[in-house]
This record gives C-alpha cells, sequence and structure tokens, in this order.
C-alpha cells in the first residue's frame, strides 16, 4: 500500500495518510525497513503493509517510495 507521511513525533512513531482512503494509520520505528526514522520528513512517500495488532491496525514494512 502507499501513502504519504503526514506525522512525526519525537517519541519514535507517527502517522501515515493511506493514498485514496481519509484515515490515517499508526506506525512505530520498529516498523521501518530500510530507512531510520530521523530520516523520515512529513509528506515523504511511503510504501507499507498493514497488519492488526493489539491496538488495532498499525503500517509495518515501511520503505521510502
Amino acid at each position: 500500500m502507499k501513502g504519504t507521511i503526514k506525522t512525526l513525533t519525537q517519541r519514535g512513531f507517527g502517522f501515515i495518510g493511506k493514498e485514496d482512503e481519509d484515515d490515517d494509520i499508526f506506525f512505530h520505528s520498529n516498523d521501518l525497513s530500510g530507512v531510520e526514522f530521523d530520516d523520515l520528513e512529513v509528506g515523504d512517500e511511503v510504501e507499507f503493509e498493514i497488519v492488526e495488532s493489539q491496538k488495532g491496525p498499525k503500517a509495518v514494512d515501511v520503505t521510502r517510495a
């Protein structure tokens, strides 16, 4: 799935706006692949997979598009 970084926090997580959908999805720095959290910026395009976690859906295998 593709999307755009909407929010980044100082605590190592953020939210991605999913392409062609209104809702955003949570991601954690532990779920990045091939990119460092500190190298991401709001507006960056990314690709990711969605999995169910204990707290609901989250993005994993997040890479730069």
